[in-house]
């Protein structure tokens, strides 16, 4: 019982802070990044981010906020973690470690997440659609029952195998649908993943040398954030405000106060 009130509270408190974000993000012309660089509540701040993530044509993929981005927008490190933790409980969201070679981590709205799948599903449908069927034991026993990024072959097996038999070959869909990846030091264990974000990942490692490359060229290896921002990497998919947010989050560059406003410099430490 207590269980069902807390999450009805988290789901109340995730709808009031969509609405908040709304509003935020419909303000005519102050959505800059310098006018929204920081928030005080992290959910806040992944529903503002959620409605900002950048529009990519060429590619099926559904909203993500990195880690890092929360760490640039909310100065309570310890806090984001803690609020993470709660709202991956409610089944808010889900969180994915990246495979870039670097400790990232991506965020996604549950809702968001389903619809991902729900799209994986159709594909496979349109291919062979006995196959499709083991997506939707996948997203009915195993996503609401497993919120760690990762997950055992035997556990994986037993929570798919809900009335059903499952066969090596069920586990092989889910991967070639991009929900599992095998994690390269255990062969036991696999990774959730999003499916359709390979080519994104990529841009999203091109996007950050691309923008520490511009930086470094410039004369005290700083911009302007305003002008900065109005910049076009040729890299990525992702839009510079994405890249400047998980920059600042991860240490690389950061923000300094100057009277013509904020600028945006390398890290020397």
């Amino acid at each position: 019982m207590e269980e069902d009130i807390s999450k009805s509270a988290g789901k109340k408190r995730a709808r009031e802070s969509e609405t908040e974000a709304a509003e935020i993000e419909s303000a005519p012309k102050t959505s800059t990044l310098e006018n929204c660089l920081t928030f005080s509540d992290t959910l806040i701040a992944l529903q503002m981010m959620r409605a900002q993530f950048p529009k990519i044509d060429k590619v099926s993929l559904q909203p993500f906020i990195l880690r890092s981005q929360l760490y640039s927008s909310v100065k309570d490190r310890t806090q984001v973690d803690r609020d993470l933790e709660s709202l991956k409980k409610d089944n808010i969201l889900r969180i994915f470690k990246l495979n870039t070679g670097q400790d990232d981590h991506a965020i996604l709205f549950m809702e968001d997440y389903l619809i991902q799948i729900s799209l994986a599903e159709k594909r496979m449908e349109a291919k062979k659609k006995d196959d499709a069927a083991v997506l939707d034991w996948f997203k009915t026993n195993v996503v609401v029952s497993k919120l760690d990024p990762s997950i055992e072959h035997e556990e994986l097996c037993s929570l798919l195998s809900v009335g059903v038999e499952v066969k090596d070959r069920h586990i092989s869909l889910l991967i070639n649908a991009g929900l599992l990846t095998r994690q390269l030091v255990d062969s036991n264990v696999y990774w959730f993943s999003i499916p359709n974000i390979g080519s994104v990942l990529k841009g999203l490692s091109q996007g950050r040398k691309e923008l520490l490359s511009l930086l470094n060229r410039q004369k005290y290896k700083e911009m302007a954030l305003a002008a900065l921002e109005k910049k076009r990497l040729r890299m990525s998919f992702l839009d510079m405000r994405f890249h400047l947010r998980d920059l600042i989050g991860s240490g690389h560059v950061k923000t300094v106060n100057t009277p013509t406003g904020l600028v945006v410099r390398i890290s020397k430490d």
